[in-house]
């Protein structure tokens, strides 16, 4: 059997009512007929939506079927025991030119409840905020079921939202039960576990080119949603040249930031795990052994168990990623 090497993939584009233009404009992807595009998935293992391998021998494969060849030289021993040939975590790139409806994902045990694979933990950072962009994310004050639901039905559910004014570099993580909505402006890099349930809340009552309203999942989100009101939504995090800093820490994924202008080595020895380098600004060049791989912004790596060390090359002044994996 050849190498394993660093893998990047085919995007998955899908059309959005909420999608606008940017995925083509400002990260040059081209998503072909659709009139909108709201997300390029870039590395996905969901049944009905595989990303294929775009370079090297295993070009056409999708990441499942590498998943079930490569065990846990491609994901970690852990790892493949834990999930086996399903690739854990989903990575897209998501352009709202319009409000995302609001709603809520399911966590595991729920979702295992319901016998819907797993929950969708998440976070987000912003690629690029236009001036004004805002999201939502949670309660803004302390809510019961009975207040929640007085608020849907009245159709004043935003006045118990908490809007957060957003800008490039942001970092939000939304464990699954939390209410939660993209606004206008915002390109964002998502991490979340393999799932695409979503239960929507509440759409903002607009209708599509058929003149219908999107399906709402009022009574399943309801068992969905933690109340739990928080001081601080956003992630703080420092951003450090030349430095690893770390971003987010769950079960489900960590997720790193690295800000470079020199190269970088990195020893993944010790990682029982796959690695997700996932370019957010200028582009690089990933080395490893003799061979070598570009990436621009927007787009992602998979780097597998197998491959111990790498070195990053700036290929721009600001070179900027996330680097994703989980802690077995």
């Amino acid at each position: 059997m050849q190498s394993l090497y660093p893998l990047k993939f085919r995007p998955v584009f899908k059309d959005k009512i909420w999608g606008g233009q940017k995925i083509k404009t400002v990260l040059n992807m081209d998503f072909g007929n659709l009139p909108n595009c709201g997300e390029a998935w870039l590395l996905s293992g969901v049944e009905g939506s595989p990303t294929l391998v775009e370079n090297g021998y295993l070009s056409g494969n999708e990441l499942n079927e590498l998943v079930e060849v490569f065990m846990g030289d491609l994901v970690g021993d852990t790892i493949y025991e834990r999930f086996g040939n399903e690739f854990p975590i989903l990575v897209k790139v998501i352009d709202s030119n319009d409000w995302l409806s609001i709603q809520v994902h399911p966590d595991d045990e729920l979702a295992q409840k319901r016998k819907i694979g797993y929950g969708k933990t998440e976070m987000w950072y912003l690629m690029q905020a236009d001036p004004q962009a805002e999201l939502i994310s949670g309660f803004n004050q302390q809510v019961d079921e009975s207040l929640y639901l007085e608020k849907l039905n009245s159709g004043h559910l935003k006045d118990i939202m908490n809007f957060e004014k957003v800008q490039t570099g942001d970092v939000y993580f939304m464990p699954a039960g939390r209410v939660h909505a993209i606004g206008p402006g915002c390109l964002i890099a998502e991490i979340q576990q393999t799932s695409d349930t979503t239960y929507r809340i509440y759409d903002w009552d607009r209708i599509d080119q058929a003149g219908m309203k999107r399906e709402l999942h009022t009574e399943e989100a309801l068992e969905a949603i933690d109340f739990t009101v928080h001081d601080q939504y956003k992630t703080a995090y420092q951003a450090e040249k030349n430095h690893t800093v770390s971003v987010i820490e769950s079960p489900f994924f960590t997720t790193n930031f690295l800000q470079f202008d020199n190269p970088i080595r990195k020893d993944y020895s010790e990682l029982d795990s796959f690695v997700i380098l996932l370019c957010t600004e200028g582009g690089l060049t990933l080395s490893w052994q003799d061979e070598k791989i570009q990436l621009v912004t927007g787009e992602a790596v998979l780097v597998p168990k197998a491959i111990d060390l790498i070195e990053l090359f700036p290929a721009t002044k600001k070179a900027a990623l996330l680097e994703v994996y989980i802690q077995a």
